[in-house]
């Protein structure tokens, strides 16, 4: 710090620190516009995250007004928000404090985006969380720990001449920022094309022209018949032999059910092919119900988790990928877990889909797991390759919204699920298409980590100026010139002083 700065603490710079009123609030603009905490959210003032009260008297209004540079801080929420500060910059506008912001109004003497920044500066060092009393979801700091904060004051000149050089740097720093968001946004464009093209046949044209003996759409659906009448007739050879070794225990526990017998869906109507898409004469669309099985995870959630099947929930799929991270996975059930919670495994190969809430995530099953009721399984078959399932998933995730049984949240039944269309083509260009896919996405995936990293360095990047700010080292030597030969320049000392006799005259 340098020698006509100082250090004091924050009640040295404030002439309040208040709570808000608790006035009924409505979301009818039928009064006055009140606080909240979601008001300052990102930092910002923002009226569209107001509410409204009706009282008009002018002593409530005189207090519970806000003023221009008043700064509303959140004192009560959850680790990642609290300490969020934003400023007040209208002066026309009568806006009234609302519970759970505390209000602070810095002294005349001192500029008030200048403490605005160094609270945003301290809630990056993790200040607030370090002092704050901790409660279940949230957290939450009083005002007597809060005035003894240690701040750091600069000459008034500087303070000015810090500000807007921290919202110079800001300014650029955000308008790149805004870049890369963009540049995120225009790959998930990218990558829905890239499925497009993929299931139109797109990307497998000039290879499919090349073949010669791909089987017809006919062929491929009498084989799909074969194998799953082949699957049913093993399935039931083998409840058989289950059901001898019931009888020959003496019939103990519950006898095996038989399994069901193959019932196909009826055919896919107009109204179901709403892909938006064509295919190619050899294709042929047909629903995955009547191309493999499902499984639909039983409703008794486990009570224990005690073994190495992993237990499998929505979060823990990928937005961005097939592939699932297991080391992420907290939960497991023993094979007599499964048994006792009647918590199918499903089989290494299978898709797995959501079918609540968050539609059209999928991914690949590599290790064994039991599903969630959020979640639903299609075992593997020869008929069709894994990823080429998955990705069609992910493809198809506005057909899937449109088949929701919606209420409040979106959700798909067993049937709906098994109605997807499914553009069947020959397991061997199912294969190609999947190559021509993974080699697009795979360059898509580098850009997002470059992005990624980006993001990261931006977020650090701030910090650094930020912390350059407060330790008066951001402004070059012709700044601090600059600032020291301006008409109201005199040492923080002097200025803190000031304050204090203000205060003093206050009271008096």
């Amino acid at each position: 710090m340098r020698e006509d700065w100082v250090e004091c603490i924050l009640d040295d710079l404030l002439v309040l620190m208040t709570n808000g009123s608790s006035a009924k609030q409505f979301e009818e603009e039928i009064g006055l516009p009140i606080s909240r905490i979601e008001t300052i959210w990102d930092e910002k003032i923002d009226f569209e995250r107001v509410k409204y009260i009706k009282e008009s008297e002018p002593d409530f209004i005189e207090k519970y007004q806000i003023l221009k540079n008043d700064i509303l801080l959140s004192h009560i929420n959850s680790d990642s928000h609290l300490g969020k500060t934003a400023i007040y910059k209208n002066e026309n506008k009568v806006f009234i404090h609302g519970i759970n912001l505390l209000k602070l109004r810095p002294s005349p003497e001192i500029n008030a985006d200048f403490l605005l920044y160094q609270f945003r500066f301290k809630k990056i060092k993790g200040d607030f969380i370090a002092v704050a009393q901790r409660a279940v979801n949230q957290s939450s700091i009083n005002q007597r720990k809060l005035k003894v904060f240690d701040f750091t004051v600069a000459p008034l000149p500087e303070q000015r001449a810090i500000v807007a050089k921290i919202e110079e740097l800001f300014s650029d720093l955000d308008q790149g920022i805004a870049d890369l968001r963009k540049a995120q946004d225009q790959l998930k464009v990218y990558r829905q094309a890239v499925l497009k093209k993929a299931f139109e046949g797109e990307l497998t044209k000039e290879w499919r022209e090349q073949q010669t003996d791909l089987p017809t759409a006919d062929e491929l659906l009498e084989q799909i018949k074969e194998e799953r009448q082949k699957y049913y007739e093993q399935q039931l050879e083998n409840w058989k032999q289950a059901v001898k070794a019931w009888e020959e225990n003496g019939k103990e526990g519950k006898k095996p059910g038989k399994p069901s017998k193959i019932k196909p869906l009826p055919l896919l109507t107009e109204g179901e092919i709403e892909l938006e898409i064509g295919i190619p004469k050899n294709w042929i669309y047909e629903k995955i119900g009547n191309i493999t099985d499902s499984i639909v995870p039983n409703r008794d959630k486990p009570k224990s988790f005690n073994g190495n099947v992993y237990w499998l929930t929505t979060p823990d799929l990928n937005l961005n990928s097939i592939s699932i991270d297991y080391n992420s996975i907290e939960k497991g059930l023993t094979k007599e877990e499964c048994l006792k919670y009647n918590a199918r495994i499903i089989p290494i190969n299978s898709v797995i889909m959501t079918c609540v809430g968050m539609l059209g995530t999928s991914s690949i099953i590599e290790k064994e797991v039991v599903i969630n009721q959020q979640l639903h399984a299609f075992t593997p078959s020869r008929s069709y390759v894994p990823k080429y399932l998955a990705y069609l998933i992910r493809f198809n995730k506005s057909y899937l919204e449109r088949s929701s049984a919606a209420t409040t949240v979106q959700y798909l039944n067993k049937t709906k699920c098994n109605s997807i269309p499914f553009p069947l083509c020959a397991v061997l260009e199912q294969h190609q298409i999947v190559q021509e896919i993974e080699s697009r996405l795979s360059v898509c995936d580098k850009v997002e980590e470059s992005i990624t990293e980006s993001l990261e360095k931006a977020k650090t990047l701030r910090q650094s100026i930020l912390k350059k700010a407060f330790e008066g080292t951001l402004l070059s030597e012709e700044e601090i010139a600059a600032c020291k030969a301006a008409p109201d320049y005199e040492p923080a000392s002097v200025l803190l002083e000031k304050i204090k006799n203000d205060e003093l005259g206050m009271v008096n």
